[in-house]
């Protein structure tokens, strides 16, 4: 996993087992938010809306006797534009190359066939990789319906180990975290201690503030969202606070003024979300500049893909 991976790192105890680790799901099973609590810093974006990730992102899981590589990525499905099938690409060459798949379906949400699609996708396209099923958001469903759907999950993946959990009240994560580092092979270390993400800095902006622009949407229009830093620089009347100028990208005219809102109401609920979340991510203040262009149809356009990374 050449892409994936880092060097390895100086003498580890005998049995120190390190690897990669991915979860697939339907939309909106959790995913990003158990990534998040399992690493413990907020990597990965989350949303009301299906289909949030949009790149793998790596964050580390560090113990004594494991280095866990959690890699989320965008959901797999099936595609209705050019951009979503370059990301079902991503996602196939990914979960090739992982060493353990956790199948994750919500407590309060019965197995279906969108599940059953997607453990037969993953089977055809990884069928060497351990599964293991996690049964998410334990936090709102009752005793009976956790343990229900650990029966239908452990039905669905042929017996392989299953674990509930809740990203929201940190339910049985240390168990988890067990369970996935008892399906990694031995191995170093590839990244140093305390190494939180392979992401770097533009990216996460971007990101954040795409988290503050999906907020509240519905529809079709979060997907047309997508965001790109422009520059960053010193204030040079403020030496305390950096400039942030980024674009955010939208198809059509009317998704323009659906982001701006009534007299730019929601453009400046979206300055003011990811500033606060700029300043947690930088550790310092942070003024925002954003503008809004209309990029046509990009989600289906190569050139226009290329252009914003995919």
């Amino acid at each position: 996993m050449d892409s994936l991976q880092g060097s390895s790192l100086g003498d580890q105890p005998d049995g120190f087992r390190s690897g990669f680790v991915s979860f697939v799901g339907r939309p909106n099973t959790g995913k990003s938010t158990l990534t998040n609590a399992l690493v413990g810093e907020k990597i990965a974006i989350t949303a009301d809306q299906p289909e949030t990730t949009r790149h793998p992102i790596r964050g580390l899981v560090h113990r004594d006797d494991a280095q866990i590589v959690v890699v989320d990525t965008p959901g797999l499905h099936r595609p209705r534009t050019l951009l979503g099938e370059r990301l079902n690409e991503i996602v196939k060459d990914t979960y090739a190359d992982v060493d353990v798949i956790g199948v994750c379906v919500p407590a309060n949400e019965k197995v279906g066939p969108g599940d059953r699609w997607i453990v037969d996708n993953v089977r055809h396209i990884a069928p060497n990789v351990s599964l293991m099923g996690i049964v998410t958001k334990t936090d709102a469903a009752t005793k009976d319906e956790v343990g229900a759907q650990l029966m239908a999950l452990h039905d669905l993946l042929g017996g392989v180990d299953v674990v509930p959990c809740s990203a929201k009240d940190g339910f049985q994560l240390t168990t988890l975290i067990d369970v996935l580092t008892s399906h990694l092979p031995e191995g170093p270390k590839f990244y140093p201690d305390g190494h939180v993400t392979d992401e770097d800095r533009d990216t996460r902006i971007a990101e954040l503030i795409r988290e503050a622009a999906l907020s509240g949407l519905r529809d079709e229009l979060p997907h047309s969202v997508a965001v790109d830093v422009d520059e960053i620089l010193p204030n040079h009347d403020r030496p305390d606070v950096l400039d942030i100028h980024a674009v955010i990208y939208v198809e059509r005219p009317g998704q323009k003024k659906i982001l701006l809102g009534k007299n730019n109401r929601r453009m400046g609920r979206i300055i003011s979300q990811s500033r606060r979340s700029l300043i947690e991510l930088m550790g310092h203040n942070v003024f925002v500049d954003l503008r809004i262009k209309v990029l046509d149809n990009w989600q289906s356009d190569p050139k226009s893909l290329g252009r914003l990374g995919f």
